[in-house]
């Protein structure tokens, strides 16, 4: 959590008395639950599927406890009710428990209603397997953006005080936000306020280079380490994102989905886990709890 004093230390005094410490977070998903397969894979035929998500989290467990570092895993409420094991064995290794949602549905093709409901499951089903209750959430495929604005008022209805889902980005056919605040700031909504921790772009020779994703494992590694380190140099930590499905090039293909589908879910997926090790050993990561510690927040905005 921010410190009371982070408030009312100037960015610069933080950026030099503090060492910047990197939010690494992971979606926890099966790779037949993206948003890019939606149309092919039935929810109701999720369970007739091969399941790798537990294989491939306790790849990224071992790897962070190699690397020693900790991370935040968003872990969709589905996961964490069919496989409570991995939900302790996460919280037992250190990491931080956040929400990715129960069902993966993208939240503005949800009514409010459906959207609550989708939430309280899922802190339940996280709950009931680690007996941590979620208050940190972030949205399937980042659909937080201008038409679903009112899920920030449910959320902290509903208990959460983070969240990491509005991208500051443009030029996504499923998310962005171009026009929301990119530093860490303080959301006041109806219920009460939230504190956002948007996911990272940075630019890079006048190009725009989101943190994470299909983004990382697409460009060079040290394109990513680049725009992490532009942000060092003014005192602001970087939202790093990934799943586990991405180091696992030897998942099962989804048949019938689009070429673009394919080339986003599939790209370079042998070369991540290497690029990841990397990456975590060349910049000082850890929790988004810990990431806020002594951060500069920006100034409140009106949700």
């Amino acid at each position: 959590m921010s410190s009371p004093n982070a408030h009312e230390l100037p960015p610069q005094k933080l950026a030099s008395e503090h060492r910047i410490c990197h939010a690494l977070t992971v979606d926890v998903e099966d790779y037949y639950q993206v948003s890019a397969f939606e149309h092919r894979v039935s929810r109701s035929d999720w369970d007739q599927h091969e399941s790798r998500v537990e294989a491939n989290t306790d790849r990224l467990l071992a790897l962070f406890d190699d690397c020693e570092v900790r991370a935040t895993f968003f872990v969709l409420g589905w996961v964490a009710e069919r496989y409570p094991a991995l939900v302790r064995r996460i919280t037992a290794s250190g990491h931080q428990i956040a929400s990715h949602g129960y069902w993966h549905r993208l939240v503005y093709d949800l009514t409010p209603e459906q959207f609550a409901e989708d939430i309280t499951a899922s802190v339940d089903a996280i709950h009931n397997a680690c007996g941590v209750r979620a208050t940190a959430y972030r949205a399937p495929s980042f659909s937080i953006v201008e038409r679903s604005l009112w899920a920030l008022d449910i959320l902290a209805e509903h208990g959460f005080t983070h969240d990491s889902s509005i991208f500051p980005i443009s030029g996504h056919d499923r998310y962005g936000m171009p026009s929301a605040t990119p530093e860490i700031h303080t959301i006041s909504t109806k219920r009460g306020d939230l504190l956002e921790f948007p996911p990272t772009a940075s630019k890079i020779s006048g190009v725009t280079v989101p943190v994470g994703g299909g983004y990382f494992r697409l460009l060079p590694r040290r394109v990513t380490s680049a725009a992490i380190t532009q942000l060092e140099r003014i005192g602001r930590p970087a939202m790093f994102y990934i799943h586990p499905w991405e180091i696992d090039p030897g998942q099962p293909r989804i048949r019938g989905a689009g070429a673009k589908s394919r080339f986003r879910h599939y790209v370079n997926l042998a070369r991540t886990e290497p690029k990841l090790r990397r990456l975590i050993q060349s910049h000082p990561f850890g929790t988004m709890q810990q990431s806020l510690e002594n951060c500069p927040i920006a100034p409140v905005v009106q949700a």
